[in-house]
């Protein structure tokens, strides 16, 4: 945990890892509709709900796939900041298996995939 929020994190090679054994884990990507044409997770099917949507409806904001609260589900954005504070907020909600993606999609870009693009 070595985010200001305190919140659960994986690291770009292991969500990396987890997503080639095709483990069962939804991911939820908190940045705003504008940033997907900078960088995305190629192939991966993401459930999109911005931070400022969350912030303005709450837990209706969510995905329906992300309402399970045993559902293991990977939160990221560009940096890992908007996901450590979701994942932290989800927690608080009462889920159960919430991980924020350490550093963000920036890091899964500079450590794992290149080709999804940086911003």
């Amino acid at each position: 945990m070595a985010n200001f929020y305190g919140a659960p994190e994986i690291s770009a090679e292991t969500l990396s890892q987890r997503l080639e054994n095709k483990n069962n884990l939804l991911l939820l990507d908190v940045r705003e509709r504008w940033e997907l044409a900078y960088a995305r997770l190629p192939g991966k099917k993401i459930m999109l709900a911005p931070l400022s949507q969350l912030a303005q409806h709450g837990l209706a904001a969510l995905p329906a796939a992300t309402r399970n609260k045993q559902k293991e589900i990977v939160v990221f954005c560009h940096h890992g900041v908007r996901s450590a504070e979701v994942t932290a907020w989800l927690i608080q909600q009462g889920w159960e298996n919430v991980h924020s993606l350490a550093g963000g999609l920036n890091a899964y870009a500079e450590q794992v995939d290149p080709s999804i693009g940086r911003y």
